[in-house]
């Protein structure tokens, strides 16, 4: 079974859950907030109301995929990282620099979880 969670515009869905996995589209900063470090608050916040919505959460995450505009944010958006991101319970991550759609974003995270149980 593959369930869809909030579709956008029937192109894409914010999160699709097959098995035990759940894997999330990118997602980004809420509109309006400068910066690297806000920009990667906002979009973790996302990713948890995302997580939530399938039925985990960020202690369930397997893998990260953060993509930077300029990779020379990174240790602004390290600090909104370590500062979310359960010690105890790290995924696989991995930072790139790439062109975002947007160009007021600084940063876009994919994760892929697993489902608690």
């Amino acid at each position: 079974m593959i369930r869809r969670i909030d579709i956008e515009n029937g192109r894409l869905a914010n999160a699709v859950v097959h098995g035990n996995t759940v894997y999330l589209a990118g997602q980004v900063p809420e509109d309006g907030i400068a910066g690297a470090e806000a920009q990667t608050a906002s979009v973790l916040r996302e990713i948890d109301a995302m997580l939530a919505k399938a039925g985990t959460d960020k202690r369930h995450i397997l893998s990260a995929l953060v993509v930077l505009a300029d990779i020379r944010d990174a240790p602004a958006m390290n600090r909104a990282w370590d500062a979310w991101v359960d010690p105890a319970h790290p995924p696989a991550r991995a930072t790139i620099e790439g062109k975002l759609a947007d160009p007021s974003w600084a940063v876009e995270i994919i994760v892929t979880a697993a489902l608690p149980g």
